[in-house]
């Protein structure tokens, strides 16, 4: 199994995506840069998506507050089990005095 490679730090994207959007190909840009095309054609169709060019997708900042929110949730969801449990808990203590 291939190694990963650790990502690709945003000012690269930023760069590459703007050789693309000034004309050259994405294959010639991936070729020229060492990075697979996939890549570069998923960074140019999230910079479409944060400039409104395409409506098919999450923008940047929905991404993010989706990352969020589920953290969140995650984090009540476990916060409501706890406090389930604790409740449980001093019911049973309660019940024998």
């Amino acid at each position: 199994m291939p190694k990963s490679r650790p990502p690709y730090q945003t000012e690269f994207r930023r760069e590459a995506v703007g050789l693309v959007r000034s004309g050259r190909s994405i294959r010639d840009v991936a070729e020229s840069l060492g990075c697979s095309k996939q890549s570069l054609s998923t960074w140019v169709e999230q910079e479409q998506l944060d400039r409104q060019e395409r409506d098919d997708g999450l923008t940047s900042a929905e991404r993010e507050e989706l990352r969020r929110l589920r953290r969140e949730n995650a984090r009540l969801k476990q916060e409501r089990e706890i406090l389930k449990r604790a409740a449980a808990f001093f019911a049973a203590e309660t019940e024998t005095r």
